[in-house]
């Protein structure tokens, strides 16, 4: 294995500049950062670039095999300072890895699909939490509206928890993705998160193919969106809190409807 010493090597630099959007978006790489996250992406058969590992760190035999079936992967020992570079965090794991973005869009959705939609959702941490409960709760899919925070910011990536390898993840329009939806998929319904003609999120049926909108932290579902809505719920509040977080409000919805599903 090639062991890089400097934070001047070109290449060092070069993929620390992966932590500006614009750089991500012009390469089409992005940054995994920690043990879990490498591991997820070479189970899940993601392309890597390289493998930056911490000197003196044991190689597990998940890295081994993935190594043996890439071998255009590079798989570099790097020192402490090295690896602060590259990393967004203040105290790096001791395993990094440049990963390719990929298209994940799925070949056909079933007839009874259930995707989550995020409309101009903001907070990275609240894009990757619903990512992963997501797929924790089998759906078929995620639709990042524009606007919303971006797939491979490091915050968003994190809070997936490796996720975001595991089900189609892909960024769209959302009026054009909901206008398309119904052409393809006639029966769709599509759920939002509004007071305007809402009923309570445990009265309404989730049955057949299923588009689940969430809005903004701030201002909710836009209004070109909740003109598409075919049915508005809320959850309600029997506290004193004036309102639920995003993540943790989309995360009651999806597990709603797969509670009706699984009856």
């Amino acid at each position: 294995m090639e062991r890089i010493t400097s934070v001047q090597n070109p290449r060092i630099k070069q993929w620390a500049k992966l932590h500006v959007r614009k750089e991500r978006e012009s390469t089409g790489c992005f940054l995994l950062e920690g043990m879990h996250l490498v591991e997820e992406a070479c189970r899940s058969d993601v392309p890597l670039e390289a493998i930056l590992v911490e000197e003196d760190t044991v190689l597990p035999e998940w890295l081994n095999a993935y190594q043996q079936t890439h071998q255009n992967m590079e798989l570099l020992w790097v020192t402490r300072p090295v690896l602060e570079k590259v990393s967004e965090t203040k105290t790096p794991q001791g395993m990094l890895a440049i990963a390719e973005m990929r298209t994940t869009l799925p070949d056909a959705l079933p007839d009874d699909c259930l995707l989550l939609v995020l409309d101009k959702l903001q907070d990275p941490g609240n894009v990757g939490t619903l990512i992963r409960t997501a797929d924790a709760a089998g759906f078929d899919g995620v639709v990042i509206g524009e606007g919303s925070a971006d797939l491979y910011n490091s915050k968003t990536i994190r809070s997936t928890m490796g996720s975001l390898f595991h089900l189609p993840i892909w960024r769209e329009n959302v009026v054009d993705f909901i206008h398309r939806m119904k052409d393809e998929h006639p029966g769709l319904r599509v759920i939002g998160t509004s007071l305007k003609e809402s009923k309570a999120y445990t009265d309404v049926m989730y049955a057949g193919s299923v588009a689940l909108v969430i809005g903004n932290e701030g201002s909710g579902i836009s209004d070109d969106v909740l003109a598409l809505t075919d049915q508005n719920v809320i959850i309600p509040i029997h506290g004193r809190a004036e309102s639920l977080n995003a993540a943790i409000a989309g995360s009651v919805l999806m597990y709603e409807a797969i509670r009706q599903r699984i009856k």
